[in-house]
């Protein structure tokens, strides 16, 4: 299996599967001199752990991350900085319960990537879908803690702002309240209302899918390249790599076909400091594939969790009729730890644009 590797001059290669030893990366390219600790990486893991409220899979792992290479102590500071050879990330699986596939190891779940991989390689590790799994987004979640310190002054946040039907009221929107409740939302009062949707799903024994919008400030303007180096392009990309990833809008997106011209266009003023000022953000911060430094805006769609206990029609590897009904624990809305997995995909790809461009223009803007 290739292509496990993600980036051009920012690097980042995940190993492991979902049932096995261990998981972890390997960051290529990360400038020297950039300080970096367990604990700063530790923070955003936390917010994708597993386990952590009734409305996540309670698969228990602790996601303790550990630095293998690529820092060094700086005798002046005293702090770990990186040295610009390779960061190696580790972090070990200790809850696996491969048993809970047995009974469907020859069938393939619809939705799941269990027929396509098979149709690929002719085999699958059906022990939680081994490279198919989620698990392996705990790795890219290592890796953009990293990624958000490389271009200065980037801050990059996300939030879920709708879950199955149901959506947030942006008038409500509050980035303090995101840590607050356990799915992430920005609006207080969506969440008792989404707590007792989701609950209705669980029991159910069903699942739903969401939308995660993730929000990028400080980026400078210039980053991205005309044509095929676009800088949404890449972000597109970046955001459908994320598993149950099915649709990406950068800016209005979508909703851009029901705008007027006049309407979309951002029109522009000069700055009290003497720059240009956009007076509005429909294009997401980014105009011809090029960051306006402006906060870059995308959303994704996930769909609903493939796994399930609701019997559902398939067949097997030996090409019977079937049903199939998945037992183990399950995201009822993998939407939810989708959210720090956007925010570091986010930060993987300015990252990459931003050594791109200094490598080309001589400077980060």
């Amino acid at each position: 299996m290739s292509h496990n590797t993600f980036g051009h001059l920012f690097r980042v290669t995940t190993w492991g599967e979902s049932h096995g030893p261990a998981i972890g990366c390997v960051i290529d390219g990360c400038p020297p001199g950039i300080p970096i600790t367990v604990p700063e990486i530790q923070a955003y893991l936390d917010k994708r752990r597993p386990g952590q409220s009734r409305h996540t899979t309670q698969r228990r792992e602790p996601d303790a991350v550990s630095i293998l290479s690529g820092t060094f102590e700086d005798e002046e500071t005293g702090q770990q900085i990186t040295t610009g050879t390779p960061i190696s990330l580790l972090i070990e699986n200790v809850d696996q319960r491969g048993k809970d596939y047995s009974d469907i190891k020859d069938k393939f779940r619809p939705g799941h990537a269990d027929f396509t991989y098979h149709a690929k390689y002719g085999l699958r590790d059906y022990r939680g879908g081994g490279r198919s799994s989620a698990r392996e987004t705990a790795m890219r979640v290592a890796a953009g803690a990293i990624a958000r310190k490389v271009v200065p002054g980037l801050i990059v946040r996300a939030a879920l702002v709708q879950m199955g039907p149901h959506h947030i009221d942006r008038r409500n929107w509050d980035w303090d309240e995101v840590d607050r409740n356990p799915f992430f939302s920005p609006d207080h009062a969506s969440v008792q209302k989404w707590a007792g949707y989701l609950d209705e799903i669980r029991k159910a024994g069903s699942s739903c899918g969401a939308v995660i919008e993730v929000v990028a400030e400080g980026a400078p303007p210039g980053l991205g390249a005309p044509i095929y180096g676009k800088l949404d392009q890449d972000l597109a990309g970046a955001m459908m790599s994320i598993n149950a990833a099915k649709g990406v809008e950068i800016g209005a997106g979508f909703g851009a076909a029901e705008l007027t011209g006049e309407e979309n266009a951002d029109e522009i003023r000069i700055g009290d400091d003497g720059t240009p000022n956009f007076l509005s953000n429909n294009a997401g911060g980014i105009l011809g594939g090029i960051s306006t430094g402006q906060p870059i805006v995308a959303r994704f769609a996930v769909k609903p969790t493939s796994s399930i206990l609701t019997p559902r029609k398939t067949v097997d590897k030996f090409g019977n009729e079937t049903e199939i009904s998945t037992k183990g624990r399950h995201d009822p809305c993998v939407g939810i730890r989708a959210v720090p997995i956007g925010e570091a995909m986010m930060a993987l790809v300015l990252a990459d644009h931003y050594l791109r461009h200094r490598g080309q223009m001589g400077s980060g803007g």
